[in-house]
């Protein structure tokens, strides 16, 4: 075991010093099994945090997302955070002014993350495979940029459905209904 978390530890070692010595606008910790944001990794990228627009996280174990990793990666323009266990975000999430693009599906959220309502630039939300029940309609619906909402496989109520063009400006994906069962 320990063999196998020295290995994990190394390939991320890899991926953010190659991000820092190629000055790549990206880092990918996807795959890492990692269950918080390695606090490291904020001194090894300090030079280069406010050039890094893309990260991905997904597949990784994490149980939440911290202000300061949001407050760090401030000029992120998308982020994955698919398929950990996350059931919240930081308030601090509305702080990412170039956010276009969020990625967290597969995780635990029960309700949609209404910090993401106020994040100015964003065009993308992926929430499928979650277990979101309750959507702020109202503030999705006054959301500027936002063209797609992805909700599929969530058990969201019937209110939602009632969202359409040209109620919304963005494209909402749901799951096809199911019929109801007769009595």
């Amino acid at each position: 075991m320990h063999k196998r978390m020295g290995e994990a530890v190394a390939r991320v070692a890899r991926k953010v010093n190659d991000t820092v010595e190629n000055k790549t606008d990206s880092l990918d910790l996807a795959n890492c099994k990692l269950m918080t944001f390695p606090v490291g990794i904020y001194k090894a990228m300090r030079s280069v945090t406010e050039g890094i627009h893309h990260i991905s996280l997904a597949n990784n174990e994490l149980k939440s997302v911290t202000s300061r990793f949001v407050t760090t990666f401030s000029q992120l323009r998308e982020l994955n955070l698919a398929g950990n266990y996350l059931h919240r975000l930081p308030e601090e999430i509305t702080s990412l002014l170039h956010l276009r693009a969020i990625n967290l599906s597969r995780n635990r959220f029960r309700r949609f993350p209404e910090p993401l309502a106020t994040v100015p630039a964003l065009e993308t939300i992926d929430l499928e495979e979650n277990e979101i029940t309750e959507v702020p309609t109202e503030k999705l619906a006054s959301m500027a940029s936002l063209r797609s909402l992805n909700l599929r496989d969530n058990p969201v109520g019937p209110d939602v459905r009632l969202l359409v063009r040209p109620l919304v400006p963005f494209d909402l994906l749901l799951s096809p209904e199911k019929p109801t069962p007769e009595a």
